[in-house]
């Protein structure tokens, strides 16, 4: 007993070094219901040029696998809602998607994660039964590819198999899902997998009767009478996010598991709502996801678990207008599809400020009909507002004197004054956006 006690001791505390030596990282998660949806590259060069390092897919989607090839980006692809069933009840299914949506693409394409489902517990509960069947012939069909290593499988789940979560340290996971999850958590014991938590302050704030302060949810700080403290542990919580991610560490703990690593699979907060969706502002989607970024990368963990640091996705890339339900639902996202950012961001641990000249530039398409890019370019120094006078004769952008190099400057010029107000990156389909500066190559 104490040799398997010692051996736990061992592996938290490796975790706990490889968390610190890494570092924590916060990535993004790309929807793709949107009615002006980039094209893969394009959306791949707003990543790069936002140095988001990290990404999770909903679906296993060609085109954004192949862009990403070659990025070092690190991917999640998603098993859909949809497949879960099919693949839990066949293993051949399980090594077809396999070799279809991860073999094909590594190692050029660096997937990690498979995440299976999303929130199944909660939203497609009849599938439960062949949740961790279906986790299980994926690990199988990894580990014939030789994988398995590389690639780790899990499951994101909501807060709401939590049903009270406050105070943490007394948080249990809904026991008529016992049984399930027990299976999942064994899963990931086995495998070294993580568990993928949806952890959403918002939901926290706005479904809480006023329970909380809105402070608390978006990591403000909290005045010594709001302190939000768990009276049975005495640990002091100074955010909604830290508490959620606990009370997932404690259920975890209730079923006799320990050393699993939670990783938050989403956390958002929408910039816009509905008339009955007043906290949905552009200011406190701002607060929240910079004061969240802020957090993440210090790299601790909560309260419980303090040297596991929270490795975090953001909800969402872009917004997805085409999204069923309240107003809300359609502006969770970070960037406009033109690349620029909805509000001013900070990525990462050296407070790098995103604003709406980001490193991303709009340029003429090679092979691009040349009438089309003169009408372009007509446009844009002309209606458009671009200022061309740099590409005048005898002005320092004049040469080379042809229509691309000339309409790559006045797309550009035209892009940056105008994609914080919406707008694009098109020209009749002869423009694209690039991370390379066009005032280099010109």
């Amino acid at each position: 007993m104490k040799l398997k006690t010692w051996l736990a001791s061992v592996l938290l505390l490796t975790v706990a070094m490889l968390t610190a030596t890494l570092g924590a990282f916060v990535g993004v998660n790309i929807g793709t219901d949107v009615s002006d949806l980039p094209s893969a590259s394009n959306i791949v060069d707003i990543l790069q040029a936002n140095q988001i390092t990290h990404v999770r897919l909903y679906d296993a989607n060609a085109h954004l696998l192949q862009a990403l090839s070659n990025t070092s980006i690190e991917v999640i692809v998603g098993v859909t809602n949809e497949e879960v069933l099919r693949i839990g009840e066949s293993p051949s299914a399980a090594a077809t998607w396999i070799n279809k949506n991860v073999v094909a693409y590594v190692p050029s394409t660096n997937i990690t994660g498979i995440a299976v489902g999303s929130e199944v517990l909660s939203t497609i509960p009849n599938v439960a039964p062949v949740l961790v069947p279906a986790m299980n012939s994926l690990h199988k069909a990894l580990v014939a590819a030789n994988l398995n290593f590389r690639v780790k499988v899990s499951t994101p789940q909501s807060m709401d198999i939590i049903p009270k979560p406050f105070p943490p340290s007394t948080a249990t996971f809904n026991s008529s899902w016992n049984s399930t999850i027990y299976q999942l958590l064994q899963f990931l014991k086995n495998t070294n997998s993580s568990y993928m938590l949806n952890a959403y302050p918002y939901y926290g704030y706005t479904k809480g009767d006023g329970i909380f302060p809105i402070e608390y949810a978006l990591f403000r700080p909290l005045p010594s009478v709001k302190q939000i403290v768990d009276p049975n542990t005495l640990f002091h919580y100074n955010s909604m996010f830290d508490a959620m991610v606990d009370a997932t560490y404690y259920s975890i703990e209730a079923l006799n598991f320990n050393n699993i690593p939670i990783v938050v699979t989403e956390t958002g907060w929408p910039s816009f709502g509905g008339a009955n969706e007043p906290d949905a502002t552009e200011e406190n989607a701002e607060l929240y996801i910079n004061n969240m970024i802020q957090r993440v990368m210090n790299d601790s963990g909560p309260p419980s678990q303090p040297n596991i640091a929270i490795n975090t996705y953001i909800y969402e890339l872009f917004n997805e207008d085409k999204r069923n339900g309240p107003v809300s639902e359609k502006n969770w996202g970070i960037f406009y599809t033109n690349g620029s950012t909805v509000y001013p961001l900070s990525f990462g641990a050296s407070d790098q400020i995103t604003g709406n000249s980001s490193g991303v530039f709009c340029v003429a398409k090679d092979g691009a009909d040349t009438d089309k890019l003169q009408s372009g370019l007509s446009w844009a120094c002309g209606q458009g507002g671009a200022n061309c006078a740099a590409i005048q004769p005898g002005q320092p952008c004049y040469l080379p004197n042809n229509v691309k190099s000339h309409a790559s400057y006045a797309y550009n010029d035209y892009y940056q004054r105008k994609h914080s107000s919406g707008g694009t990156c098109d020209f009749d389909g002869t423009a694209t956006i690039t991370t390379k500066d066009p005032s280099k190559s010109i």
